[in-house]
């Protein structure tokens, strides 16, 4: 028996505000969608890996999500480190850096926090 990742799970409370977020931040564009009349899901994908992030969007959902003390998050590896530092400090969306690792985080708008990692070459 084996077992593989197949995605991680995000709630949103703004479903359009985090799809826009993700695809200007990281790239990421939808690959598909289920909906009901009580939730929308959204899987995005990377176009690399099939790795995905699915965004749980909930129709009788208005308060936001309790995210505790944030310890937990995705990480992506860019290969142009400058550049997507750049772009997320435009956006705002840094909320931590770690100078001395080479490495720093942004928050969606959820407040979810995503590792941004250089390359390894």
């Amino acid at each position: 028996m084996q077992f593989t990742f197949a995605h991680n799970n995000f709630n949103v409370a703004d479903l359009d505000a985090s799809l826009a977020f993700y695809e200007k931040a990281l790239g990421l564009q939808e690959v598909r969608r289920h909906a009901t009349d009580a939730f929308t899901l959204v899987y995005l994908g990377d176009g690399v890996t099939p790795h995905q992030l699915e965004l749980t969007w909930l129709a009788d959902r208005a308060e936001a999500y309790d995210l505790g003390e944030n310890e937990f998050h995705l990480a992506f590896t860019v290969d142009d480190y400058a550049a997507a530092h750049a772009l997320h400090k435009e956006m705002g969306c840094i909320c931590f850096e770690n100078e001395a690792m080479g490495i720093y985080f942004i928050a969606d708008p959820d407040g979810y926090w995503l590792e941004i990692v250089p390359a390894r070459k």
